[in-house]
């Protein structure tokens, strides 16, 4: 029998929570389906290329090449999950989808040059537990290694560049894996780089150790907010601007919707405490 995954605390479910615990608790606890986004896919297939391009030889690392990748690992996608193709009404909108993965596929040339490039990882999945504090893992993109040993983290985003004021959530995911790679590698990333692929902008981090430090504390203490919720049961809501984009609404008191009943064991399953009373 399979054991258990342990409970983890990822980028995206941080933020999860921090945006809206109630948000959080219906996708890690409730486990509750989603529609798929087209955003969020088109997300997936221009990494999954931006992945494979360099298994090609460096020669064939050219715009041409990554181009006539994008149907093929569109075809791979459908064969995985046959849910997607419901995504677009016609074929003019899945042509046009899939325009747009050619147009950040193009922009991501321009800011980079990928045959000059030999990655040290891609989409590496990396883990670590705190000690006495939560189990960390995630996803980083890219990972590059320079002679010297200075490490740099790339992440592709195939949104648009966000306006100063904003880009917290960007900035925290980054921080979170510098973070991860410092305490698996032994060695704090000298670069953290967000690659905006719809409007060409770049976001450059260089973490300090105060930065590494904080991050950590900010992991700690959220960690420390969600097992509260989970021991209480209660996972408030959380409105704002945001919510526009949340595909719970007809779940969510905020909008009139009924909450599900809360199954202590589903909260023991997915963060190991139980509550210790039924929510009121």
């Amino acid at each position: 029998m399979a054991s258990r995954r342990s409970p983890a605390l990822s980028p995206s479910r941080a933020g999860d929570f921090r945006q809206c615990p109630y948000m959080y608790r219906l996708r890690v606890i409730d486990r509750i389906p989603e529609p798929p986004s087209s955003a969020a896919t088109l997300g997936t297939l221009v990494h999954a290329v931006l992945e494979h391009l360099f298994d090609r030889p460096a020669a064939e690392r050219t715009p041409e090449v990554a181009i006539a990748m994008l149907e093929p690992q569109w075809d791979a996608m459908l064969a995985r999950d046959p849910e997607l193709a419901g995504l677009h009404a016609d074929d003019a909108a899945l042509a046009s989808w899939l325009e747009d993965g050619r147009t950040r596929l193009k922009t991501y040339f321009t800011m980079e040059n990928p045959q000059r490039l030999e990655p040290d990882a891609r989409e590496e999945f990396v883990e670590f537990a705190l000690p006495d504090g939560p189990l960390l893992r995630g996803f980083v993109d890219r990972v590059d290694v320079a002679p010297d040993g200075s490490i740099r983290i790339i992440d592709y985003k195939t949104g648009k560049t966000p306006l100063p004021q904003y880009g917290h959530k960007e900035k925290f995911q980054m921080k979170f894996y510098a973070l991860l790679v410092e305490r698996l590698r032994g060695r704090r990333p000298a670069l953290l780089q967000l690659l905006f692929l719809k409007d060409g902008g770049t976001l450059v981090l260089r973490p300090t150790k105060e930065d590494v430090d904080l991050i950590e504390h900010e992991v700690r203490e959220l960690w420390d907010e969600i097992i509260a919720a989970a021991s209480t049961g209660t996972f408030r809501t959380k409105k704002s601007k945001l919510c526009g984009w949340c595909s719970f609404q007809a779940l969510c008191p905020e909008f009139g919707g009924t909450a599900p009943a809360l199954e202590a064991d589903a909260v023991e399953r997915a963060l190991g405490v139980r509550p210790a009373a039924a929510p009121s």
